[in-house]
């Protein structure tokens, strides 16, 4: 039960920062590329990484609560499908293919770095 809660109280704080970080950042941009999206994935993958770097060195619980209940409220592959199929519909075919590729390459390289920077402090 307690492991449940974490996830609960994760997600609590997860889900609506996205919403909020998402509309913060798109309104800074004239874009139809999705840039809030992408900002709270790569965000999140980066401390998925951090917290996946660290994992001997956290307790289980600070992997519930950040990594399955913050980070899998705050990313959204969801919202990253449907705003790439809706700019291929919108014939805005180059964003949709810049979305999907800077998605990967920019989620992968957050992982990494991620990992990196908690393996130097814990090594």
């Amino acid at each position: 039960m307690t492991r449940l809660l974490l996830v609960i109280a994760g997600g609590l704080v997860g889900a609506p920062l996205r919403y909020v970080a998402d509309r913060a950042v798109q309104a800074r941009h004239d874009s139809l590329f999705p840039w809030g999206t992408f900002s709270v994935n790569v965000v999140g993958s980066l401390i998925l990484g951090f917290l996946a770097g660290a994992s001997s060195a956290l307790p289980h619980g600070v992997q519930l609560l950040v990594g399955t209940g913050f980070c899998g409220a705050l990313t959204t592959y969801s919202t990253f499908s449907y705003e790439t199929i809706r700019l291929y519909e919108d014939r805005a075919r180059f964003l949709a293919v810049a979305n999907v590729t800077a998605s990967i390459v920019a989620g992968l390289g957050s992982v990494f770095l991620g990992a990196a920077v908690s393996q130097a402090i814990w090594g």
